[in-house]
Order: structure tokens, then sequence, then C-alpha cells
């Protein structure tokens, strides 16, 4: 202790059972008196009366010293119980034992240590035994003062009778006292337990719930940008490549202003002709530019595809070539899927391979292979053939390879295809050595 501030509040001598008894009330009503609750009164008692009880049970006599005192800036009610005997050996070891057992010497040591917020113990053959005990007084206590504790003094030498019936039936009921309280106790902390509980489920869903959330919101910022970068392409080709168009169709009017209504009928016709591609053009690129930015996006209802009536109307549909051969090899299967993404596929696809053709003659052979998980498809051309260094190139959006039918080209059919394969999980890939190209992708099974 810093220092006592009322060193010799009650002073009491231990030499029988009574005494122990009396030393256990005079601790009870200092602790009340200094403002503690039942359950720290009670604490304080009992740690009190069982170092006094070790006295006159091991030594025979002692004394037991309450004060005041000040330590850390905190208050403490003290008890320093003293004896001339010859010390308690093995203290050491009993003061480590962890859990004693009732039986176990040195209980009471144990058992008192942990009832009090200080414990300091001194024991010497020669000099005897000094215990101290202090327990923390509330911060809201009375107030204290010689006058005051003088009055506590007077208050006990007016008690000239102890009963030690009345005395440990006083201790009994305020072991229960201390018992229902501590029951009470249990039961709000139980409820408290179940309440701590019951959020802690709450708490767990609601992470849940939020980890869901920021995985739909990452899974929507990725599909934002993704529908933002196709928007920036969408916006290039529509400055762009439609600006082309456009600007023939202007030149081609101001030319026509200009031709004299009779002489220059011919040079007139020519011009409209001309003015005619080039909105036929436009035409074909704002199709395939709608047809691009739909592939991939419709809720498209899934039907039973035949593939090989579906192959056969893609060809009805195009206009081939006198001499273009189109095969159609064997064990094409019967799908369940989305039939304008495979029309869409294939039409690009093939008329890819009419279009680029530098033969008037030629064959287009399209096939299937079953693989485990999804199904490859090809269609093979024998025409010129595509270089290495373009067979990434060719599947960006309005890239076209320099040749005759350049002019008449989008450069979004192959576009179209791989965008197509890549919503369904699948890949589209062209292959090609010297003559011929043949292009794959895959299909889900």
């Amino acid at each position: 202790m810093d220092k006592y501030l009322y060193p010799d509040v009650v002073k009491l001598t231990l030499a029988n059972e009574l005494d122990v008894v009396l030393a256990y009330k005079r601790a009870r009503q200092l602790s009340a008196l200094t403002g503690m609750n039942l359950p720290s009164q009670t604490k304080f008692a009992t740690a009190v009366s069982e170092m006094g009880r070790n006295v006159v049970e091991h030594v025979g006599s002692g004394t037991i010293q309450f004060s005041i005192g000040e330590q850390t800036g905190r208050l403490y009610l003290t008890a320093i119980i003293t004896d001339r005997g010859r010390g308690i050996p093995d203290l050491d070891a009993i003061l480590n034992v962890a859990h004693p057992d009732i039986r176990t010497k040195g209980c009471g040591i144990i058992h008192s240590r942990r009832l009090v917020d200080l414990f300091q113990l001194d024991s010497h053959p020669d000099r005897g035994t000094r215990a101290q005990l202090s327990l923390r007084i509330p911060v809201r206590h009375p107030v204290f003062s010689k006058a005051v504790v003088e009055s506590w003094q007077e208050q006990f030498r007016r008690e000239i009778h102890v009963s030690p019936y009345e005395e440990i039936k006083q201790q009994n009921m305020d072991i229960l006292d201390v018992l229902e309280a501590l029951r009470l106790k249990s039961i709000e902390t139980d409820h408290q337990l179940d309440e701590i509980r019951k959020l802690n489920a709450d708490l767990a869903q609601s992470n849940g719930e939020i980890t869901q959330l920021l995985a739909e919101r990452s899974d929507a910022n990725a599909l934002l940008g993704k529908m933002n970068k196709e928007l920036e392409q969408f916006a290039y080709t529509v400055s762009h490549d439609l600006k082309a168009p456009l600007k023939n169709i202007e030149g081609f009017l101001n030319l026509l202003r200009k031709i004299p209504e009779v002489t220059e009928h011919d040079r007139a016709s020519l011009y409209c002709d001309m003015l005619l591609e080039q909105v036929r053009r436009m035409d074909k690129l704002i199709f395939g530019i709608l047809s691009y930015a739909k592939s991939g996006r419709e809720q498209v209802e899934k039907t039973t595809v035949q593939m090989e009536k579906l192959l056969r109307g893609v060809i009805d549909s195009l206009s081939i070539p006198a001499g273009m051969q189109i095969h159609l090899g064997g064990g094409l299967p019967v799908l369940v899927a989305e039939e304008i993404y495979l029309q869409q596929l294939f039409g690009n696809l093939i008329s890819n391979a009419i279009k680029y053709h530098d033969r008037p003659e030629g064959n287009i052979t399209v096939q299937c292979q079953a693989n485990e998980g999804f199904y490859q498809f090809s269609v093979a051309d024998d025409g010129p053939g595509i270089p290495a260094q373009y067979h990434d190139k060719i599947f960006r959006m309005y890239y076209t390879l320099n040749g005759s039918a350049a002019k008449d080209s989008t450069g979004l059919g192959l576009a179209i295809v791989q965008k197509i394969t890549a919503e369904k999980g699948g890949k589209a890939w062209v292959e090609s050595t010297g003559r011929g190209a043949t292009f794959y992708f895959t299909w889900p099974r």
C-alpha cells in the first residue's frame, strides 16, 4: 500500500473461534460502511475469516488490524493478519496450486487470495506470518474523515456482546443472499449469451448477404465495364465507318446536281448505281452492328435443333455460285439450344468461305466432332488460305483482309462468331497452312 489514510480503524485479537466470528462481522461491517455492495462485503469478510481461522487452528493466537489505504490513486479496505508462529512451510508450493481441493493443505489461503483484489503473504520461521488482504473501495464511496472513523470505532465499542449463533446465522443468510444474486446474475448472463448468439447468427447472415451483394456488384461492374467497352466500339463505328458511305453519297449527289438533264444521262445512271451501292453498304454495316450488339444478349428460348436441317436452311438462304459445292458431314447432332445463334454462326462462316474464295469452283465442308462436354464444329474451304499472322486479327471487330471481297465486308461476321461462342462458354479459332482454311468453334453438349 502506498500510504495508509486511516491505519488503525479496528484491531482485534484472534484466540478462539468466537474471535473468528467477530472478525467476519467487523470485516462485513467495514466493507458496508465504505460503500461496497453485498457480494463484495461477503467476499472480503469470508477472506478475512478464512485467514483468521488458519491463525487460530495452526498457531493459536494472532491479531487483525483493519485500515483504509491508498494505492495508485484508488482506495482500499485492508485487513492485516499477523501471528508469531513458526511460519508456513512450503508456502510457494501452496500458492502455486491451480485447482485446490477442499482437503488440500492451504486451500483457505488460496481461496482467500482469489476473493480480494490485493493479496500479500510473508512467512518466516523466526518472524511468524503476516497476511495483507485488500479490496477496492467503490469510486462513489461515502465521505471519510477522522471523525467518521472515530464514530465507527465508537459504534463497535458499544457492541458488548457477540452471539456466535446469530453471527453464523447472519453469515449463512449473507451467503444465501449472495448465492441468490449470483443465480439472478447467471440467468441474466444466460439471457445475454442467448442474445449474443442470436446477434452473431444475424451478423453471420448479414455478412453472407453482404458478401453475396459484393460479388453481385463485382459481376455487375465487370459486365458494365464490358458493355461500356462495346459501347465505345459502337460509337467509333457510328462516327467512323458510317461516315465514309455518307460522304460518298454526299459527293455523288453534288455531282448529279452538276450534270445536264439530257446530255449526261449515262453518267447520271452510273452515279446512281454507285450511290445505290453505298446505300446498300451502309445497310449491311448497320445490320451487322445490330447483329453483333444482340448476339449472346437476347434471352432466347432453347428448342430442339436438328443440325442437319438447320444447316440446309442456312445454305438455302445464301447466294451460292454455281461452281461452289457445300458438303455436310455425317453424324450431325440434335441439340437443345438457341437456334438463332447457331444460324448466325454457320451463316457467317459459310458466307465468308464463299465470299473470300478466289476461284469460280470450290468446296466447303461442314463437320462435327463430339467431345466430352462439348461439340466441335468446323467449316473448311479450299480457298486461298489465311496467313498465320492474321489468325487472331480476323476475329477483331471491323478487321478485313485485303482482297476483292473486302469492299463487300463489314468486318463483323467473325467478331459475331467469337462473341456468341464466348457467351456460351466455348471458343472459336482458325487453322490454315497454305491453301484452304478451317474455322472451328465449340458448343456445350
